[in-house]
């Protein structure tokens, strides 16, 4: 029995129901009988048709605009969690980037909303999970999910007034496009470059060769639709007349496409709906999908692209094979096509994983490999990256080769089942962002001429795939009519020493050009440092703007005390297990935490990661992993495993490191996931070096990129490495450092080393005496049974328990660190740390509110706006007790590092007002209150040691944190850390560009360079040129 606790006892409650009012009375939408008939008039929307989905419990409504043929698709469900989009089509004419653009600036004020960036302005005045904007190959869309209606109603009537009635101002497209400029307006000797929030954005993105490879292959394989994102060389073409032309064209209610998702009523939306809407009439809309060019006999093209410079230079080479497919209307056949894309691919006993990969030819997947259903055409891909020259032919031959085989020799039953056990089991979680999900899957397809009444057929499609399948030879001929047709498509990368180099000439041409087109560089000097002065006058009157206009919820409405979630705790086997019951739809979660403290070394704690990813990929002495992914498929959502490093919540000098061990499947299946997990974790064969040896080149594969995706959170995870050991722990097994780790194993191909670590790493959790906790989310009526599966499990783990050999990591010394880690990027991040407070110490709630304080009301204005870096802010980390700030693909990080160490002096004498600080909490809240899934709750407490007594004293603290609170805290640790140089700074990006522009003369003895090795220091090149 449970301990501490009563049993839990919950009488099932009735379903709560949807109703859309009508005339007539309130129509149940979770029937399908009581839907109103096509043809039903409401708010200047008439209903085109209704379809109730059982399976995934929801009713779907399309509705078109009487006045402009707007179409209009309500999903109700009984989820609080609502979301609303709207889109458009946006076929870009030209590779200018105006799609991109024009999403950036239909957000920087509008006709009823004239305010200089309502978008940003609105992310602390509301509390909303999820606000964004995005620009796809052939749509943009405007999202937002919450669960208040107040604030669903004020979002809704702002993203209109935007998308439909923006003010398109010259400031604010030189500010979000493009512009000339001086980097620094107040120096008149300082050069001119090109500038812009998205020029630097994509110039960060075209140094990710995976996104580079993409668009060159997507730019030849469907030369129609263009970079929608923008090409540096191209983003200066535009003009703003261009821009205002796009959006009129575009932006029209006859080009859109509505969405809304939710158990909010929807006549308030449709009569705001009809309301904006009806300022326009129905005009022609641009219908045209662009689709592939038509292949009828083998193509071939070879382009070039950087080097990556942390890879073998011998393995450089990113080759694939493509073939097109039917219409992606036929929502049948793409299913039966994407089940075959995950048989051929997914998993390490996939038939092209064993072909390609573990043979060899390449070291992971290439960034277009699977099936994209996302134009008017499927396309499906093969192919691979890090490949050698000498292997560079044989990519396509062996792939051939292998479909070949699969064509003749066909697919296990079990692997079918595995896969479609995985969609059933996917319904039944429950996840709190169901309905974004659901936009992203909707939407996108609707735009390319997808129904998505026929998308929403999910038992129909299923039941259509199974009919088709136990027909057989059904996935055999897709293979046959498909793939073994000889209309191929063959796209390489390969790798040119001089491309960056290439870039930076081309870009000095434009700029020169661009120049002379001025008089001169005397003139264009002249000119545009006054340009940039009155822009920059713009920015600065817009931080003290009244934006009194827009709408906003009050921290009066947010509740001092929420519910607590109920937690339970006994004991099996003298293991801690922590029960949340809960309504699963018949899922069990399980959770194990397996404590490391004093068993490793450092060099075994950066193999962390490895032993994680080689517990899932080397198979056992009875099973090979193929066999065991086989079952995991077939009998769970889902095993893992992953590191975790946790500060104490009440002193930042203590903090702990272990495994975490997670699954969730149906209760009847329990058993056998908790026995996977056994054998996984007792007899995993860690010598097999083979098989280890491409499981590194995997994890090595991309390193790179992935530093240029996300270099604002390695630089703030370095920074923070140098101030407590809670993060010199995460910087060991998911920072700069591991990527090193794992690039230098993958080059140098040394792996023994490795072996011994990872295999004493992995005597730890299968020892039944170590020490380890256990969490369990279930229903009621799965509780017994579940005890009595967890004993088990336990039973089956070795006898005994190791004794610490490591004493732990000391206190640190703290004292100022600057650190430059040399990449070959054409823009910077920037982390600046500083250690703070514990979770539970009261500094830590004004410290959050400071941090959503200075990031709306001066960091975005100083790095994003007048900077021109794509993002920059600060956070307050109160789990891990520091204060971290950043830039993201930012041109200039001498300027930004100069901002934030000012920005504590400017906290500290701004003249903050009520409604400044009632802002930033209301920002603050729409994380804590975010939803949940069910399996999320209760993972503070036992993961970080976080009560709900803790949680509900610091909702308290941030509501009751005052302006006072605010200078105080900016004072203690901000200014004075700075003053006492107890900082922590990184920076990534160029050593050449950074040494130009200025980052070391305060003292370049002071600074240290981070070696990735490889070759990321060779040859660096220029962010930015300048003359």
């Amino acid at each position: 029995m449970l301990r501490a606790a009563r049993p839990l006892t919950r009488r099932p409650l009735p379903l709560a129901r949807r109703f859309l009012a009508t005339p007539a009375g309130p129509i149940d939408t979770s029937n399908l009988s009581s839907l109103p008939e096509p043809g039903f008039k409401l708010k200047g929307f008439t209903l085109q048709r209704t379809k109730h989905v059982p399976e995934l419990e929801l009713s779907a409504l399309q509705f078109k605009h009487d006045k402009t043929g707007a179409e209009y698709l309500h999903v109700a469900r009984e989820d609080s969690n609502n979301v609303f989009a709207i889109g458009f089509k946006t076929n870009p004419p030209d590779a200018t980037g105006v799609p991109h653009i024009l999403e950036h600036t239909t957000l920087c004020g509008s006709k009823k909303y004239p305010v200089r960036d309502p978008f940003f302005k609105m992310l602390n005045r509301s509390l909303s999970n999820y606000m964004n904007a995005f620009t796809a190959s052939d749509h943009t869309i405007y999202p937002f999910a919450t669960t208040n209606q107040t604030d669903y109603m004020n979002l809704m009537d702002v993203y209109l007034d935007a998308t439909l009635f923006p003010l398109l101002q010259e400031t604010d497209f030189k500010q979000e496009g493009w512009r000339l400029g001086p980097e620094n307006p107040q120096d008149k000797e300082s050069p001119i470059l090109f500038k812009g929030v998205v020029y630097n954005e994509m110039k960060g993105q075209m140094s990710d060769r995976g996104y580079l490879f993409y668009k060159k292959f997507q730019d030849h394989l469907i030369p129609d639709l263009n970079n929608s994102g923008g090409d540096p060389a191209f983003i200066p073409d535009l003009t703003l007349e261009q821009l205002r032309s796009f959006h009129q064209d575009h932006y029209h209610p006859s080009n859109s496409k509505i969405f809304s998702y939710g158990n909010f009523s929807m006549e308030p939306t449709l009569e705001k709906l009809d309301e904006k809407l009806s300022h326009f009439n129905q005009i022609p809309i641009d219908t045209d999908l662009k689709v592939p060019i038509t292949i009828n006999e083998p193509i071939e093209v070879t382009v070039e692209g950087p080097v990556d410079r942390l890879s073998s230079e011998t393995e450089q080479i990113i080759t694939s094979l493509s073939w097109i497919t039917c219409d992606t209307s036929d929502v049948a056949e793409n299913f039966g096509l994407l089940v075959l894309s995950s048989l051929l691919l997914d998993g390490y006993g996939s038939p092209l994983y064993k072909a390609l990969i573990e043979r060899n030819i390449g070291g992971a997947y290439s960034p277009n490999t699977g099936y994209d259903a996302g134009n008017a055409k499927g396309i499906f891909t093969i192919g691979l990256q890090n490949v050698k020259s000498e292997h560079e032919k044989l990519v396509a031959k062996e792939i051939l080769d292998e479909l070949q085989k699969v064509r003749q020799n066909g697919f296990d039953k079990q692997k079918v089942d595995g896969i479609l056990h995985q969609l059933e089991i996917s319904l039944k979680h429950k996840t709190a962002n169901f309905g974004m999900s659901l936009m992203h899957r909707l939407q996108p397809s609707w735009f390319n001429g997808i129904d998505p009444f026929e998308t929403l057929k999910w038992n129909e499609i299923v039941s259509q795939f199974r009919e088709n399948y136990d027909k057989g030879g059904y996935l055999e001929g897709l293979i046959e009519k498909y793939l073994l047709n000889g209309k191929t498509f063959s796209f390489t990368m390969l790798p040119s020493p001089t491309y960056e180099g290439g870039l930076e000439k081309a870009e000095a041409e434009r700029l020169q050009e661009r120049l002379e087109g001025l008089g001169g560089l005397e003139k264009a000097t002249e000119f545009l440092g006054a340009e940039e002065l009155e822009l920059t006058e713009v920015q600065e009157k817009a931080k003290s703007q009244d934006a009194s206009c827009l709408p906003t919820l009050h921290v009066k409405d947010i509740p001092r005390a929420v519910d607590k979630i109920d937690l339970q705790v006994n004991k099996i086997e003298d293991v801690d297990v922590q029960w949340r019951i809960a309504p699963t739809n018949g899922l069990t979660y399980f959770r194990a935490y397996v404590n490391l403290d004093g068993y490793l070394d450092q060099e075994q704690k950066m193999h962390l990661p490895l032993y994680a990813a080689a517990l899932f990929r080397l198979g056992t002495a009875r099973k090979t992993m193929e066999e065991i992914e086989d079952r995991i498929k077939l009998k769970t959502g889902g095993i893992s495993c992953s590191p975790y490093i946790s500060t104490d919540p009440t002193n930042l000098d203590k903090h702990s490191e272990g495994l975490v061990f997670a699954g969730y499947c149906l209760d009847s299946n329990v058993p056998e996931m908790l026995e996977l997990l056994r054998t996984v974790v007792v007899e995993t064969s860690f010598s097999r070096i083979s098989k280890l040896h491409n499981l590194v080149k995997g994890m090595a594969s991309g390193g790179m990129d992935e530093i240029a995706e996300r270099g604002h959170a390695y630089a703030q995870g370095l920074a923070s490495s140098y101030l407590t050991n809670a993060s010199v722990a995460s910087e060991y097994i998911g920072g700069v450092s591991q990527v090193k780790l794992i690039a230098n194993l993958a080059s140098s191909e040394m792996y023994f080393g490795a072996v011994k670590h990872i295999e004493q790493i992995g005597l730890i959790p299968q020892k039944r005496g170590n020490d380890m906790r256990i969490a369990i989310t279930c229903g009621q009526e799965a509780v017994a049974d579940n005890e009595a599966h967890v004993r088990k499990y336990l039973d089956g783990l070795i006898a005994g328990r190791l004794e610490p050999i490591n004493p732990g990591l000391g206190t640190l010394e703290i004292d100022q660190k600057r650190t430059f880690v040399p990449m070959p990027f054409q823009v910077n991040y920037s982390g600046v740390a500083l250690r703070t407070v514990p979770f539970v110490h009261r500094d830590s709630a004004s410290l959050s509110v400071l941090a959503k304080m200075l990031t709306h009301k001066h960091l975005h204005h100083e790095i994003r706006e007048k900077g021109g870096a794509y993002g920059g802010g600060v956070g307050n980390s109160w789990r891990s007790g520091l204060l971290r700030f950043y830039s993201y693909r930012d041109p200039n990080p001498v300027n930004t590092l100069q901002v934030v160490r000012e920005s504590g002096q400017v906290a500290v004498d701004k003249d903050w007002t009520d409604r400044d600080l009632e802002e930033a909490k209301l920002s603050l809240f729409q994380d804590i209150d975010a939803p949940r899934s069910v399996n999320q709750e209760g993972m503070a407490n036992f993961l970080d040691g976080v009560t709900e007594e803790m949680k509900a004293a610091k909702r308290e603290e941030v509501l009751d944190t005052t302006i006072e609170d605010i200078r105080e805290a900016a004072q203690k640790y901000i200014v004075e850390q700075f003053d006492q140089k107890l900082d922590s700074t990184v920076v990534i990006g160029d050593i050449n560009n950074a040494s130009k522009a200025g980052l070391f003369e305060d003292g370049a003895e002071s600074w240290e360079t981070y070696d990735m090795g490889g070759n990321s220091n060779a040859a660096p090149k220029q962010a930015k040129v300048m003359l």
